[in-house]
C-alpha cells in the first residue's frame, strides 16, 4: 500500500513577519518546524508501514531550506520524499497550494491512500485535505483521530459537529488528522544516519507541468489586501495609601476604562 503524507514546514515562533508589499507571511526557512497537526499524519502513516508493510513518501511544497525537514521525516521512517519549490509558488492561497500538491502527488504515480493536518497552526483554514480530495476525485474525511486499513477500505474515527463516529471510506481517498491523534516518534539513530546528506528530489513548476496562471500569487482568488500589527502598550501606576484611600485612587483610575467598555 502507498500511503503519501503532505506536510508543510510553519515557523517555530509565534512571532511571524509579514511581507509588507504582497502581505503574506515571510517564510526564510530559518527557524522552522513541521505543523503539528502534520506531524500525527505522518505517525499514522509510520504505524501503517509497520503494521501492513505500507510504503510511506511526504509530499511539501516550499522553500529550498524545506528539505532538511524533509531528512527529518526519512530519519523517522519515511520512504521517500518530494519537495516542491519554486518561485512560481510563492503567494499561493489554499487553491494554489492544493493545484501544486495534487501535480506532486500525481507526479509521484499512484497512491492509496493520502494523509495530512486537519489544518496548519499559522493559517487555520482546514481546506487543504478537502481541497486536494476534490481535485483527485477521491473520497475526504477531516478530523480523523484514528485509523486503520483493510479489505480495500480505510475505517477511523472523526469528529463532526462536536459527534465522535465511525467512517468507513473506500481506498483511495484523503484524511485530515488530528493534531491530537499521535504524537510523532523520535528518529532511530539508523535512520538518522541513512537520512544524513541524502539528496532530496526537488521539482519544480514546469517539472510539474502546472499552468502558471493556477499558480503563485496570480493563480490565487483569495489574498490579502491589505494587514497591520496591533500597537501595544503598558504603564504602571501604583497607589499608595490607607485602604480607603488606595480604593477611592483606584476606582477613580478605573473609571474612564469601565465608561469606555460600556459604550
Amino acid at each position: 500500500m502507498d500511503v503519501c503524507v503532505l506536510m508543510k514546514a510553519v515557523p517555530a515562533s509565534t512571532e511571524v513577519s509579514m511581507d509588507p508589499v504582497i502581505h503574506t507571511i515571510v517564510r526564510d526557512g530559518g527557524d522552522a518546524v513541521w505543523n503539528p497537526f502534520d506531524t500525527a499524519a505522518l505517525e499514522l502513516a509510520l504505524r501503517l508501514k509497520d503494521g501492513c508493510g505500507a510504503t510511506v513518501t511526504v509530499l511539501s511544497m516550499g522553500i529550498p531550506a524545506t528539505a532538511a525537514l524533509l531528512r527529518d521525516a526519512v530519519a523517522r521512517g519515511a520512504d521517500r520524499c518530494l519537495l516542491l519549490s519554486d518561485r512560481a509558488f510563492a503567494g499561493s492561497d489554499t487553491l494554489a497550494t492544493s493545484y501544486a500538491l495534487t501535480l506532486g502527488l500525481r507526479a509521484l504515480g499512484g497512491f492509496d491512500l493520502v494523509l495530512c493536518g486537519k489544518m496548519a497552526v499559522d493559517g487555520d483554514t482546514a481546506q487543504i485535505g478537502p481541497e486536494v480530495a476534490e481535485a483527485l476525485g477521491v473520497p475526504c474525511v477531516s478530523a480523523v483521530g484514528s485509523l486503520s486499513v483493510g479489505d480495500g477500505r480505510a475505517t477511523c474515527t472523526a469528529v463532526s459537529d462536536g459527534v465522535r463516529r465511525t467512517v468507513r471510506v473506500p481506498l483511495p481517498c484523503v484524511l485530515t488528522v488530528e493534531k491530537a491523534a499521535a504524537d510523532l516518534r523520535m528518529p532511530s539513530v539508523e535512520g538518522v544516519l541513512a537520512a544524513e546528506g541524502r539528496p532530496v528530489p526537488v521539482m519544480g513548476a514546469a517539472e510539474a507541468g502546472a499552468d502558471p496562471a493556477r499558480c503563485g500569487l496570480d493563480g490565487s482568488p483569495t489574498q490579502v489586501a491589505s494587514c497591520t500589527v496591533p500597537e501595544t502598550s503598558s504603564s504602571c501606576v501604583v497607589v499608595e495609601g490607607a485602604p480607603a484611600e488606595a480604593a477611592a485612587r483606584l476606582c477613580d483610575l478605573l473609571a474612564p476604562v469601565l465608561e469606555g467598555a460600556a459604550s
